[in-house]
C-alpha cells in the first residue's frame, strides 16, 4: 500500500504475518531510481498487537516513543509509523490490527466507506470512526485532521479481495453517485497465472482503494518459499549497483 509511481525499474515486496487469505499485507514498492519520498498528512499509522517486535526494536536500539495506555510508536525508514501494542494478539489472530488514514470532513468520509461502499461501524467518535468488513479482520480507522488532506509522493493504497461478482456493481454504484473511479474495471493478464480483475476508486480526500476479484487473488496471492531468500538476493545486488554508480 505504499509509493507509487512505478516509474523506469521497480520491484514489490508482500509482506504480512501469514498467508495474505487470512492476514492484513503490506505492499512495499521500491523504485530503484527514485532516492526520497515526501510524505504527506494522509497516512496516520498501522495499528500492531506484538510485544515481541517491541523487545526486538529495544534490543536493536531502534527509537521507541512510548504513548501511554500500552502503546508505542516505532516509526520505519521513510517515517511511516506503527502503533504498536505491548501484547500478543489472541491465538491464530492476525497481529495487524488495522491501518489509520486522515479525513478532512468525518461526515463525508463515514457517508462514502459505510453508506456507500458498505463497510461497517465498529467505534465512533467526534474525532475519528473505525470501520470494516468482518469483526475478525483488521479495521481502517478515519481520523479527522483539520487541514487538506495532502498526499504529497508518500501516498499508498488500500486493497480489498470481494467476490469477483461484486466488482461489477461496484463500479455500477461509483458511477450511479458521480465519485471518482481512477482505473475503471479491467482484466488484468498474468501470463501463466490467472487473470485478475480490478477496479481503483478514490475517496473523496483522495485515498486509493482498490477492489480485486478474490477467486483469481487468491491463486496470485500464495505464500512464495523462496521470497526471503529473493528479497535478500535482490537488496545485494542494489547495494552493489549503487556503490558502483
Amino acid at each position: 500500500m505504499f509509493p507509487s509511481p512505478y516509474d523506469n525499474r521497480w520491484s514489490k515486496t508482500m509482506m504480512g504475518y501469514g498467508p495474505e487469505d487470512s492476514h492484513f499485507v503490506i505492499e512495499l514498492t521500491y523504485n530503484y531510481n527514485v532516492h526520497e519520498y515526501v510524505l504527506g498528512n494522509d497516512f496516520r499509522g498501522i495499528s500492531v498487537k506484538n510485544k515481541k517486535a517491541l523487545d526486538n526494536a529495544k534490543a536493536q536500539g531502534w527509537p521507541v516513543e512510548e504513548v501511554g495506555q500500552g502503546r508505542s510508536v516505532l516509526t520505519a525508514p521513510g517515517g511511516y509509523k506503527y502503533f504498536v501494542h505491548d501484547e500478543e494478539p489472541a491465538s491464530g489472530k492476525d497481529p495487524v490490527q488495522g491501518v489509520t488514514l486522515a479525513s478532512s470532513d468525518l461526515k463525508r468520509s463515514i457517508q462514502y466507506w459505510n453508506e456507500l461502499l458498505g463497510l461497517k461501524i465498529f467505534s465512533q467518535n467526534d474525532s475519528s470512526v473505525t470501520l470494516g468488513f468482518a469483526e475478525d479482520q483488521a479495521k481502517l480507522t478515519l481520523e479527522k485532521i483539520d487541514s487538506p488532506v495532502d498526499h504529497a509522493t508518500a501516498y499508498g493504497r488500500v486493497a480489498f479481495s470481494v467476490p469477483e461478482a461484486e466488482l461489477s456493481p461496484i463500479d455500477v454504484l461509483i458511477k450511479e453517485h458521480n465519485q471518482t473511479i481512477l482505473t475503471p474495471l479491467v482484466t488484468l493478464p498474468t501470463p501463466g497465472k490467472a487473470d485478475v480483475t480490478v477496479i481503483i476508486l478514490a475517496d473523496p480526500d483522495g485515498h486509493e482503494i482498490c477492489f480485486v476479484g478474490d477467486e483469481a487473488f487468491r491463486q496470485l496471492s500464495q505464500v512464495d518459499p523462496e521470497s526471503d531468500a529473493m528479497v535478500d538476493r535482490y537488496i545485494q545486488k542494489d547495494e552493489e549497483r549503487s556503490k558502483s554508480s
